[in-house]
C-alpha cells in the first residue's frame, strides 16, 4: 500500500487503457477493501488483457465464464459484466476517456484537502457516465477514481508526494 501511495496514487495519468484499468479496479472495489484489490491486481490485469479497452470490448462468453472460473480476481458477476460493458461504451466516447474523464477534474488547488467521499465534480461525473449506460460508477468510485489518477489532489500538506503530483 505504502508503495502505490508512494509511486502511484494520485500521479496525474491521461493514457485510456491506464484510465480504463483505474475505472474497473475501482468499480471492483465497491464493497471491498482496496488491499485486497491491489493484492489481485496482477491477476486482474491477466484476467483483462492488460485492460485494453478495445479487448475487453470484445470478450464473449468464454471470456465471462474464463472469469467467473479464475480464483485469482473478485469473481463477481455483476462486476465482471459492468467491466465488459464499460470498456465497450469507453470506446464510444468523443475524444476518448482520457479527454472525458478529465473534463469533470475540479482543476488544481493548494487548499488543504478535504476528506471526503465525493465531490460536486464525481457527482457530475458518475451521473454523466452512468447516463451513457455505465455500472458500478456511483459518485464514491467516480471520486476514488479522481484521487486515484491525479484530478485531484488528496494527499496531506505534510506528504511529500502532494507538491510532487500536484495536478497540471
Amino acid at each position: 500500500m505504502v508503495e502505490y501511495h508512494d509511486t502511484e496514487w494520485g500521479v496525474p495519468t491521461h493514457d485510456d487503457r491506464e484510465l480504463f484499468e483505474r475505472l474497473a479496479l475501482e468499480s471492483f472495489q465497491a464493497g471491498l477493501s482496496w488491499s485486497t484489490i491491489l493484492n489481485k491486481r496482477d491477476a486482474f490485469r491477466d484476467a483483462f488483457r492488460g485492460f485494453d479497452p478495445a479487448v475487453v470490448a470484445a470478450f464473449d462468453d468464454g471470456d465471462r465464464a474464463r472469469l467467473l472460473a479464475d480464483a485469482g480476481i473478485v469473481r463477481n458477476r455483476a462486476k465482471i459484466a459492468a467491466v465488459i460493458r464499460n470498456a465497450q461504451l469507453s470506446l464510444e466516447l468523443p475524444g476518448g476517456l482520457s479527454e472525458h474523464l478529465w473534463s469533470f477534474a475540479p482543476g488544481a488547488s493548494a487548499d488543504a484537502p478535504v476528506v471526503r467521499a465525493t465531490s460536486p465534480e464525481s457527482d457530475a461525473l458518475a451521473a454523466d457516465l452512468r447516463a451513457r449506460g455505465f455500472r458500478f460508477v456511483g459518485p464514491t468510485t467516480a471520486y476514488a477514481l479522481m484521487q486515484a489518477t491525479g484530478m485531484v489532489n488528496d494527499h496531506a500538506l505534510e506528504c511529500v508526494a502532494r507538491e510532487a503530483l500536484r495536478v497540471p
